[in-house]
């Protein structure tokens, strides 16, 4: 069937006026990630704001937002379910997001928070993985910490039929979107550092000195990124599985040989 493409702009209220005119669903994919806290405010909560307004008076009948586990207060996380962690983000941007994903639960949508998402399109989760290896190039803790993954190709599997399958039971509703099995921060390394041709980690230092030695050498925000790769960060996600009925698929080990030509390209690493 035809495709009307429309722009719209979250920062400007204005030009989202009659987006939704005939539309039955919305799939709200878009937020300011960084930025200062006026304008993240402005996209990631005004926007959302304007785009519901929106979408209420075009009678949407079907919410669908793509969120964060950022949203959760930074710490050791295993097998968190949806409700079993404190809302506290640390950044302007994930307190927006957690604002915005407040609007649409009030609105009766539903919430998916994935946690690191990597495939085509992906400019931080494996970007700043590389990074991280050529700023600390050693084991933190035998690379032991466990986190949970998931490909795009999977996710956007799972947000398809969020759109097209029953509504919701009561609305509302929030999903954790990752593969069940979390992965070790080691094969993780191991994985990228061999498809893109990095280094491997040498040598192996504890969790607490590895986060004061790249403070002290790259500045304090790089302690949250080491964090969510120097401490467990998995989070349970049965019920979007169960919710849904699709196959989570293969997970890392089977999944990123596919990618890799797209990170080595954009790296300019060849393929």
């Amino acid at each position: 069937m035809p495709v009307e493409v429309v722009h719209g702009d979250l920062g400007d209220a204005a030009s989202l006026r009659g987006i939704c005119t005939g539309v039955d669903t919305v799939v709200h994919l878009a937020s300011l990630i960084g930025g200062d806290a006026e304008s993240c405010h402005r996209v990631n909560v005004l926007g959302t704001g304007a785009l519901l307004a929106e979408a209420q008076r075009a009678g949407v009948r079907r919410i669908v937002q793509l969120s964060t586990t950022a949203v959760y207060r930074d710490g050791v996380h295993r097998g968190a379910t949806e409700s079993a962690l404190p809302l506290e983000p640390g950044s302007v941007t994930s307190r927006t997001r957690l604002q915005a994903e407040r609007l649409v639960l009030a609105a009766g949508g539903t919430v998916v928070r994935p946690h690191l998402v990597y495939g085509r399109g992906d400019t931080w989760v494996i970007p700043a993985v590389a990074e991280l290896l050529g700023r600390m190039p050693h084991w933190i803790d035998g690379g032991r910490a466990r986190v949970s993954m998931i490909a795009v190709d999977d996710l956007a599997r799972a947000l398809a039929a969020l759109v097209l399958g029953p509504p919701s039971p009561g609305g509302g509703q929030v999903y954790h979107a990752c593969h069940p099995e979390p992965v070790r921060v080691r094969d993780l390394l191991t994985l990228v550092s061999g498809q893109l041709g990095l280094p491997l980690p040498s040598g192996d230092l504890p969790y607490e000195q590895a986060v004061a030695r790249l403070v002290a050498s790259e500045g304090a925000h790089w302690a949250r990124r080491l964090s969510l790769l120097g401490v467990d960060h998995w989070y349970e996600s049965s019920r979007l599985w169960q919710r849904t009925g699709c196959d989570p698929g293969p997970g890392l080990a089977g999944r990123f040989a596919d990618h890799a030509p797209w990170y080595r390209a954009r790296s300019g690493a060849g393929g």
